[in-house]
């Protein structure tokens, strides 16, 4: 099994072009600008990337541009979860294949499991559609409404899945992301996945973390885990208030649509999202603009010139 993951990585936004087409050319962009930020990883085609509004082949060719010609540092987890099995597997089987350095993948939301044991079922016919890479199951209640206790996930996990590496913890459940990272030792890799309250999962014993925010924030996060692992607390949750003001924002002006025009802030244009999500409009993003610019938020770039709205699809 591979070294954990630690320090910061990032969910990249899957870049499309303005007639909603995937824009693979940027992706080199987005690996280089995450390599410079000091990320260690990029958890590719989750939440933050639209997985579950692209086409398989989509994420196939997404998976394969984030593995051509890699900055050695960044580690790449692609994200196979799909409410059809076989095509899980073909997603998990692409990216063995491929080169990733694991998966992961989130319980299935429509049809849902309706115990752990099932949950368990389901994630090992993921697994093994890619034996040789580590396997995360992506814990996130939010999204999926599979709600179990983590730390019973992994009991019987541990025995059934033989790659199983750990967890994509998103959950604000402190108690059982503790559970799981103490379970057995601290065997498996449990990485938290809630940006705004990172500084709590550090304190009790984090050293992974996947996000959105990281995307664009790095240099505040790296400056939370520096201060953090100094002692200096004061810094680290005057750092952790700054991503929280920016957060804030963000979800005010529509969340994730908002988070991917954010990234024009730093130079990359990862252009629309994909329906059900709407594109923020021209005066939208401005009015975005604004409120960052209120709460410190720092441009490494110029704002790149406003590109046409998508068309309506």
């Amino acid at each position: 099994m591979k070294s954990k993951l630690t320090g910061l990585v990032a969910a990249p936004f899957t870049p499309m072009l303005e007639d909603g087409s995937v824009n693979l050319e940027t992706i080199p962009q987005q690996a280089r600008a995450l390599a410079a930020a000091g990320v260690s990883g990029a958890f590719i085609c989750g939440t933050t990337g639209e997985g579950f509004s692209l086409t398989t082949d989509e994420r196939m060719r997404v998976a394969e541009a984030w593995l051509a010609g890699l900055p050695k540092s960044l580690r790449v987890i692609v994200h196979v979860g799909h409410n059809c099995m076989e095509e899980s597997r073909r997603l998990a089987a692409h990216a063995e294949q491929t080169g990733a350095h694991a998966i992961a993948t989130i319980g299935p939301n429509f049809f849902r499991p309706a115990s752990v044991e099932q949950l368990v079922s389901y994630c090992a016919q993921v697994a093994e559609a890619a034996p040789s890479l580590p396997f995360y199951f992506y814990h996130m209640p939010a999204m999926t409404g599979v709600n179990f206790p983590m730390i019973d996930f992994l009991k019987i996990a541990s025995r059934r899945i033989p790659n199983l590496a750990g967890i994509k913890f998103t959950h604000e459940n402190l108690m059982d992301y503790t559970q799981c990272l103490q379970f057995e030792q601290g065997r498996f890799d449990i990485l938290f996945g809630r940006d705004e309250i990172l500084l709590g999962a550090l304190a009790l014993g984090a050293t992974g973390a996947v996000g959105s925010t990281y995307n664009y924030m790095a240099p505040i996060y790296q400056q939370l885990l520096t201060a953090f692992k100094l002692g200096d607390l004061e810094t680290a949750r005057r750092q952790q208030l700054k991503a929280i003001d920016i957060i804030a924002v963000m979800i005010r002006h529509g969340g994730l649509p908002a988070a991917k025009a954010m990234m024009n802030l730093v130079g990359i244009d990862c252009g629309p999202v994909r329906s059900p999500l709407r594109t923020l409009s021209a005066e939208e993003q401005d009015a975005l603009f604004q409120d960052l610019e209120t709460v410190g938020f720092a441009h490494s770039s110029a704002r790149l010139p406003r590109s046409p709205q998508p068309v309506a699809r």
